[in-house]
């Protein structure tokens, strides 16, 4: 076979070294160029964001909230027990006096009559 081209040895080296660039170059990561619409796109992401946010915050202080109320209404239902419950005690507490003191005026007055009865 003739060679028609009349290249030598060296020639083709070369060649075949500038194909193997030529194809490694294919692979090789090109400039991006920016997007034009990236910023109104991270803006409108973070103002989306922002107000997901406000929605979070909004749902922990009305969770807050009702708890904060089914709390002061449990402690006020706790609290009306209890002072029934004092009540009640006072009431009996009052009840037991007053009969002591019933049961001290007849046992006094008891003593009073067996004072007047020995005396005659």
């Amino acid at each position: 076979m003739r060679d028609l081209k009349q290249t030598g040895f060296t020639d083709r080296l070369t060649a075949q070294q500038d194909a193997k660039k030529a194809l490694l170059a294919k692979f090789k990561p090109k400039a991006a160029a920016p997007d034009p619409e990236f910023e109104k796109l991270a803006a409108k992401r973070a103002a989306e964001k922002e107000a997901i946010r406000q929605q979070h915050e909004l749902a922990k202080a009305e969770a807050r909230r009702e708890k904060a109320e089914k709390d002061a209404a449990r402690m006020a239902a706790d609290q009306a027990a209890q002072e029934e419950v004092d009540a009640a005690k006072r009431a009996a507490r009052k009840e037991r006096k007053q009969l002591t003191k019933e049961e001290q005026k007849a046992a006094r007055d008891a003593r009073y009559a067996a004072r007047k009865a020995r005396q005659r």
